[in-house]
């Protein structure tokens, strides 16, 4: 069992608004990160996947592969966006750091081979969270 992580870096906008509740509510709720015209991260992220290494290639996955799939499916989807205007696979939800790594999981984990492990996001030095996908983490063997 061996895990390997690799990391991408995005800068992106976003607005943390929930459109069900009212304007005093989402002020009240998000504070100055509710900001009409939103603010900027400059984002990293560690995708950690999990898994045997292949005797045959001694790999657990190609890391071209996975620089190839992370480029594709999540630097030029989110690189210098606006989250909640200009990326559809984040429509309807409040685009804090918890539910945009849901959603980078939602985009990963079906490419991956069931090898996605964790994705940490950083939205600063000081932020960051950690998700197991749905599931939660697993139990090590």
């Amino acid at each position: 069992m061996i895990e390997l992580t690799r990391q991408v870096e995005f800068s992106a906008s976003h607005r943390l608004h929930n459109t069900a509740l009212d304007e005093a509510r989402n002020l009240e709720l998000f504070g100055i990160c509710n900001n009409p015209h939103g603010h900027g991260h400059n984002y990293v992220l560690d995708v950690t996947l999990r898994g045997d290494v292949d005797p045959e290639t001694g790999m657990l996955l190609d890391l071209n592969r996975l620089c190839a799939l992370l480029e594709e499916q999540i630097v030029r989807q989110l690189d210098h966006k606006h989250l909640n205007h200009d990326v559809t696979w984040l429509e309807g939800r409040v685009t804090t750091a918890e539910n945009v790594a849901a959603a980078m999981w939602e985009r990963l984990a079906p490419r991956l081979d069931g090898k996605l492990y964790r994705l940490r996001l950083y939205e600063s030095r000081q932020n960051f969270v950690d998700y197991y996908g749905p599931a939660g983490a697993p139990v090590a063997r």
